[in-house]
């Protein structure tokens, strides 16, 4: 025997297990939904990523080795640069450094002038001998250049005629 009670009891039941179930799907459509969302947001990306790597990547790619190419020409430039400023530094160095001689020397000689300049007559006459000496020996050492250069030439000439003298006599004998 079933009552009233017991037959309200069970349809509230079903009911309840009803919108139990129903809430259950509302959560379950609100997750699948957030899911999906979530799967479209994922897909975007993975297309994003996809697009790059089809396209994109070749692009910075290229971009790449071109500023890869980019600096190397600098490095070039810069290298080439360095050489010229190092060798125009040098340069100068050179320049100064023989400027500068010439310029102790120009000083030295007004100095050894300046310094003449206050001698007496007697020292100012030696040292202009002194230097006329200088001149009149190098004069003689070229000389004596020359005619050691001309006995040695005659030298050979007499040891040549020497040893024809000789193979003359030995023929002769």
């Amino acid at each position: 025997v079933v009552t009233r009670d017991d037959v309200e009891e069970s349809l509230k039941a079903i009911f309840q297990y009803v919108r139990d179930k129903e809430q259950l799907f509302k959560e379950l459509r609100s997750q699948i939904e957030e899911i999906q969302q979530r799967i479209s947001v994922k897909q975007r990306e993975r297309d994003y990523w996809l697009e790059y790597k089809n396209v994109g990547s070749k692009i910075h790619a290229d971009k790449i080795s071109n500023l890869e190419k980019d600096i190397k020409k600098v490095k070039d430039e810069l290298q080439r640069t360095t050489e010229y400023y190092r060798d125009a530094l040098n340069a100068v160095k050179e320049e100064n450094k023989s400027l500068f001689d010439r310029h102790m020397k120009l000083l030295s000689e007004q100095a050894l002038k300046s310094a003449v300049g206050y001698l007496d007559k007697n020292c100012r006459r030696e040292i202009q001998e002194n230097e006329w000496l200088k001149e009149e020996v190098k004069i003689y050492r070229k000389e004596v250049s020359d005619l050691k250069a001309s006995v040695q030439l005659l030298e050979e000439e007499n040891t040549s005629l020497v040893a024809k003298l000789v193979d003359i006599k030995l023929q002769n004998l």
